[in-house]
């Protein structure tokens, strides 16, 4: 082995040798004395400083000179100044009007009902015999006139609709039976005129008193 490799070196040594040959022949590689030695010197870079750390002061604050308004020169005559709006201004548009609210309807008061209609029979604020034309005076019964028999009776009657008489009693008597008979069979045949009542005949009640007394005595 140590034979085959000695052979393998010196035939590449001699095809070196032959390229170095035929390179040199053809002033490729420059001859040794037209070859220039270069020095390369290694210049080792100067050891890093630290670099100082700089703290930034705060600036100070710079003061705003006051502004000075400017000077108007003199009018000779008072004048409304209306303010020029040029076109590149904006114009803030005006805010809309706030919405009107109708206040909710009033509803009408509820109609008062109507008192209701009396009922019943009206009573007669006067004597009867006012609203009776056609009446006939009690007859003094006989036997009354000679025992002397006198007095007041008061009665009460009551009306139809039609004027005549549908009820009588006594509310005060005379004394006298026969005179308090005489009296209701009198006013019993008296004609009246019916009371009204909104435009409508109704029912009444009266009183009506009678006088018996004796001439001459």
């Amino acid at each position: 082995m140590d034979w085959n490799r000695a052979a393998g070196l010196l035939m590449v040594l001699a095809l070196h040798g032959a390229v170095f040959y035929g390179l040199w022949s053809a002033r490729v590689i420059p001859p040794p004395v037209e070859a220039v030695t270069l020095f390369v010197r290694f210049i080792n870079p100067p050891p890093s400083q630290p670099v100082p750390r700089v703290v930034p002061q705060p600036a100070s604050p710079k003061r705003l000179k006051p502004e000075t308004p400017p000077v108007k020169p003199p009018h000779y005559h008072l004048a409304a100044e209306a303010p020029i709006v040029s076109p590149a201004e904006a114009v803030e548009p005006l805010p809309s009007p706030a919405p009107v609210i109708a206040p909710p309807p009033v509803e009408p008061p509820a109609p008062t009902p109507a008192p209701p209609k009396p009922v019943g029979p009206v009573t007669l604020s006067s004597e009867l015999a006012v609203a009776c034309p056609e009446r006939t005076p009690p007859v003094y019964p006989p036997l009354a006139r000679r025992l002397g028999e006198t007095g007041k009776v008061v009665l009460g009657v009551e009306l139809d609709e039609t004027g005549r008489v549908s009820a009588a009693q006594v509310l005060t008597s005379s004394g006298s039976n026969r005179l308090d008979a005489a009296a209701l069979a009198a006013v019993r045949t008296w004609r009246c005129d019916p009371a009204q009542r909104d435009g409508m005949a109704v029912r009444s009640l009266a009183t009506q008193p009678f006088n018996f007394t004796l001439e001459g005595r």
